[in-house]
């Protein structure tokens, strides 16, 4: 099974709550990460998310990786660029 992960970098100007991710998180930059594999048996390539996750700052250094609803991810953002 042939697997790809699709990274992005996502910012936001508000701090944001995220449903798994316990308290606020602070704005700032964020590097968001997603796993698909390749859909077999297709005569063209078609890949299905398999996971989500977003990089989040620990104290001390480091990062966590949490695992997050796309959609959700995407409310959060629209949510924040509506902030004025």
């Amino acid at each position: 099974m042939f697997a790809r992960t699709n990274s992005k970098t996502v910012t936001f100007s508000h701090p944001f709550v995220l449903e798994g991710i316990d308290g606020v998180q602070p704005a700032g930059v964020y590097t968001v990460e997603t796993d698909e594999e390749l859909v077999e048996g297709l005569s063209f390539p078609v890949y299905r998310r398999v996971a989500t996750v977003i990089l989040l700052p620990m104290p001390g250094g480091g990062f966590q990786a949490a695992t997050i609803d796309p959609q959700e991810l995407e409310r959060a953002e629209q949510a924040d660029a509506a902030i004025a």
